[in-house]
């Protein structure tokens, strides 16, 4: 049986007086009005999800790297400006990172090692770059960027084969790299409100795609395969 702790929404300022038994596997502290935790969460080894959401977290402890068993970890909605190198070493972290609704100014490099990860949340921060080498993320199904400040994407992103959703709405994109086009998986590629005059040739590759989205890119020029995206039953959205 999994040992679960579900707190959320109590109003909780602090947790020292909250017993924290070594075997948990599960911890929830969602909404609650936390500006730190205790160093003991990090040695709780057997956990393998902790949801942070919603609290006022301005920092992560580099001892969040121990947590070798977690799958899914929620650390959305804080005030977190930067994140650990040590995240990246979280090698069991398979299911869901979500890291929206912070103050990220950078794309944290140290997650491009989270080689098994499938879904990634990283929405409503101020990154205006990404890593030039993504291609760590091997296993990511699901990439969610949109509005931050980006400017553009890297070449790398292209190796990120597995991936199904794409989801880059409002950024400051003028173009995509070629790479796009090798993204074979791809399902959805949601580029509302960007910046962008047109699309690589590489993007009409794209056999699987069922839905992109361009609306609200201002100066946008079709390119003429568009109209052969809906003729195979691909979702256009202008």
């Amino acid at each position: 049986m999994t040992t679960r702790l579900e707190l959320s929404g109590q109003g909780l300022t602090s947790l020292t007086d909250v017993p924290l038994p070594a075997s948990l596997e599960y911890l929830d502290l969602y909404d609650n009005r936390l500006t730190s935790v205790p160093e003991e969460l990090w040695s709780l080894s057997g956990l393998r999800v902790l949801n942070l959401a919603t609290n006022r977290l301005t920092s992560v402890s580099p001892s969040i790297g121990a947590l070798r068993n977690l799958h899914t970890l929620d650390l959305g909605h804080n005030e977190l400006s930067a994140l650990p190198d040590e995240i990246g070493e979280l090698a069991g972290l398979t299911e869901y990172l979500y890291l929206s609704d912070n103050r990220l100014t950078e794309f944290p490099a140290a997650l491009c090692s989270l080689g098994r990860l499938k879904y990634l949340g990283c929405t409503d921060n101020r990154i205006s770059t990404l890593p030039d080498d993504l291609s760590g993320l091997t296993s990511l199904r699901e990439l969610r960027l949109y509005g931050n400040g980006l400017t553009a994407l890297p070449e790398s992103l292209g190796t990120l084969s597995p991936l199904r959703e794409l989801h880059l709405r409002r950024n400051r994109l003028t173009s995509l790299p070629d790479s796009v086009g090798e993204l074979s998986e791809l399902r959805q590629l949601d580029l509302r409100e960007n910046r962008l005059t047109t699309l690589p040739a590489s993007v009409a590759r794209l056999s699987k795609l069922d839905k992109l989205d361009l609306r609200w890119n201002k100066e946008f020029r079709e390119p003429s395969w568009l109209t052969d995206f809906e003729a195979r039953g691909c979702m256009v959205l202008r």
